[in-house]
């Protein structure tokens, strides 16, 4: 079983969310794990700093961890605007660019979902942005409809990991999706919007899903994990993140790309 790493982009800065409500429900999250014991008073201060001084991503800091320990990670970059996801176009660009220049892949965090013709769109717009001729995607908040995949598919897309199912990937027409195993955000917030459990069940919880999956005879292990918590104000999801790469080296296991992954699966078929 290999291991496919990727990262979301949720978030650029703090100051991109001043006319929605993201900060007081961050500052409210912050203050709820804390009264539950789950993050430090420390952490609590280093989250109020974060906005003070608009730090809202780790994407340099994460492709340093990735790259220093051979891992060719995808990260998302979305190029529209919706649910909390706010960064302008121009911001995008610069980082698509920095991600690329680092050596790593890039693909869209796919904003439309239930309209053809803003999927074209948005797929145009990237495409345009990033000077590529091929690319994923993965959904804002896996959204997804009955029609979703096969839109994807029509509209040219490399691969999709916006299902999440323990399964093996599969082709949709000229389109792989890759199902998604591990969401971080699963794993650390059990059906709550902040942090409710502890490392070690955490740890626990990671390794289930692995030896599940290897008794599924699951090809490729698809992990999501937001480069915005590789922080020490995120103290519990960075160690996890860490835990987990060493962890799975331990073992054995290789970390793939997703289009290396494709090349390995296009010479099987």
């Amino acid at each position: 079983m290999k291991i496919i790493i990727s990262h979301d982009v949720d978030h650029i800065s703090a100051w991109e969310h001043s006319k929605d409500l993201i900060i007081p429900k961050f500052i409210a999250r912050a203050l709820i794990e804390w009264c539950f014991g789950y993050i430090s008073t420390s952490e609590v201060k280093g989250r109020l700093l974060s906005v003070i001084n608009n730090k809202w991503n780790q994407i340099e800091e994460l492709m340093e961890f990735d790259s220093s320990n051979s891992i060719p990670s995808t990260f998302f970059i979305g190029v529209m605007n919706e649910c909390y996801l706010a960064y302008r176009k121009d911001i995008a660009s610069k980082w698509i660019e920095k991600i690329r220049l680092k050596g790593f892949d890039v693909g869209v965090h796919g904003i439309a979902y239930n309209s053809f013709n803003n999927m074209f769109e948005e797929y145009k717009t990237f495409k345009k942005l990033s000077c590529l001729d091929t690319f994923g995607i993965r959904m804002h908040y896996l959204r997804t409809t009955d029609n979703t995949f096969q839109n994807l598919a029509r509209i040219g897309y490399v691969f999709d990991s916006s299902e999440k199912a323990m399964k093996n990937p599969y082709k949709i027409e000229t389109m792989w999706e890759f199902p998604l195993h591990i969401m971080d955000g699963y794993i650390i917030c059990r059906n709550q919007r902040w942090q409710n459990r502890k490392f070690k069940d955490i740890q626990h919880i990671t390794i289930n899903y692995l030896e599940n999956a290897q008794r599924k005879g699951i090809l490729y292990f698809t992990v999501l994990f937001h480069d915005r918590y590789f922080s020490d104000t995120f103290k519990t999801w960075k160690e996890w993140y860490i835990w987990f790469v060493t962890y799975c080296k331990e073992l054995g296991m290789d970390f793939i790309s997703y289009r290396d992954a494709i090349l390995e699966l296009d010479n099987l078929m």
